[in-house]
């Protein structure tokens, strides 16, 4: 008995497989990837010639703002911007309003998310002193990312800043745990480093010390536990040198913004709409940064979107909030980054798919293969384009990266065989659903 013939067929493209780039068809039933090959026949056919077709690319660290924030962002808009940006699945952060740290405000989200987000998804549950000891129950929620610990604090009231109480957190429960490391301490005693009007100031108040004082502290604590972390968006060459020595315990993530911008053009010419925690800092770490992602080190890209409004961001530094969208700009950007020379696309699916898959043990995602879902965002690595504010779908409206000219061209969006978006348009029909972990079935 033959086969049944695909349902879709995204024909004549150039195809990343795990065995490395192939000219091929790639065949999708029911949602799943059925073969990588060469099919004349189709239920519904999307030509890809000329056009690269990459695993479904994953941001593994959003804040949506939902509940709570909406007039921000919320979970319809900001996975609009997703799928926008080729983005087909995102893990979504604790720090909203109320803070998501029960089985109920799990289940809320998950509830909201139900045919609201057009990519597939995940919501972090965030640490608190009170919740350590129900948090191995509650990382096995289907649809839970795992734990988020806040060491500083950043937008929202999450924070476990106390070694006692972070070793409380790590020692309930088994997946890996996503923290942002700022030392509380060492900040509150620098707080008058900062200079009203210049936001310049922010990265010398948040400075390397608070990020490397928290970094070590986490992986003294993650290796007494045996439990294992990611440390996100790290900052500074010196911690990536020293999660390098530990890559049992730890994995970590960098950012596009940190990757791109730098202190000495970015405050000068943005202002507060450069301010983020942990900040940006000087040419000098960018470029160390750069350094270590060559050698490896860096795990995964993650965008950090975290969006506030025109009025909020133009508040007098340091009235005003961190946080920058960027959900929309992660791939377009990195892709500006692999036809510059700085990293191959190769290191870049492995950072926004495969790495991704590897670190958090998602299921079914992350590859083309068959049995995968059919999970793909096709790209245009010549096509040009400048990012504009009509471009964006974040309810905030703005992007630090307006006016940016960029090469490498995001055409498609495909979420387990559904059109999210293709050339700019959207889908009617928002198709997310849950995504699945070993850790949590």
């Amino acid at each position: 008995m033959s086969a049944p013939a695909p349902e879709l067929v995204l024909s004549g493209g150039t195809v990343h497989t795990p065995s490395g780039p192939v000219e091929a068809d790639v065949a999708v039933r029911d949602g799943r990837i059925i073969g990588v090959g060469f099919y004349p026949d189709a239920g519904r056919r999307i030509d890809c010639t000329g056009l690269d077709v990459l695993p479904g690319v994953i941001d593994s660290q959003v804040h949506f703002r939902e509940p709570g924030l909406e007039h921000k962002e919320d979970l319809e808009t900001g996975s609009r911007a997703a799928v926008m940006g080729g983005i087909t699945a995102v893990f979504e952060m604790p720090n909203t309003n109320p803070n998501t740290d029960t089985e109920e405000r799990v289940r809320d989200k998950l509830a909201r998310a139900h045919h609201r987000m057009h990519c597939d998804h995940a919501f972090y549950v965030g640490a608190t002193a009170d919740n350590a000891t129900s948090l191995a129950e509650l990382e096995r929620i289907p649809g839970t990312a795992g734990v988020k610990i806040f060491m500083g604090a950043s937008t929202g009231s999450l924070l476990v800043a106390e070694d006692e109480q972070l070793a409380r957190v790590l020692a309930h429960g088994r997946r890996r745990v996503a923290i942002h490391a700022e030392d509380e301490a060492r900040m509150n005693a620098r707080k008058d480093l900062r200079v009203e009007g210049d936001p310049s100031s922010h990265p010398v108040w948040r400075d390397d010390e608070s990020a490397m004082l928290a970094t070590k502290r986490i992986l003294r604590l993650a290796r007494e536990a045996r439990r294992p972390i990611h440390i996100l968006h790290v900052t500074t060459p010196a911690e990536l040198e020293l999660i390098a020595q530990h890559r049992d315990v730890a994995t970590c993530e960098v950012t596009p913004q940190h990757l791109t911008l730098a202190a000495e053009e970015a405050y000068p010419k943005l202002g507060t709409f450069a301010q983020m925690n942990p900040p940006i800092r000087s040419a000098a770490h960018r470029d160390g940064l750069w350094e270590w992602l060559r050698a490896g080190v860096p795990d995964v890209l993650g965008s950090d979107h975290a969006p506030h409004t025109r009025e909020e961001k133009s508040k007098t530094y340091p009235a005003s909030p961190s946080g920058m969208p960027g959900v929309q700009t992660l791939l377009p950007l990195m892709l500006d980054h692999v036809a510059k020379g700085r990293l191959t696309l190769e290191r870049l699916i492995d950072m926004t798919s495969s790495g991704v898959q590897r670190v958090f043990g998602l299921v079914c995602k992350g590859r083309i293969a068959v049995g995968y879902d059919a999970d793909f965002t096709v790209i245009d690595r010549k096509g040009r384009f400048t990012v504009t504010e009509d471009w964006g779908e974040s309810r905030c409206g703005w992007s630090p990266f307006t006016g940016m000219e960029l090469e490498g061209r995001v055409v498609g969006t495909i979420v387990r065989g559904h059109s999210a978006m293709w050339e700019g348009q959207l889908a009617d029909r928002a198709v997310g659903e849950p995504l699945r972990f070993a850790g949590a079935l």
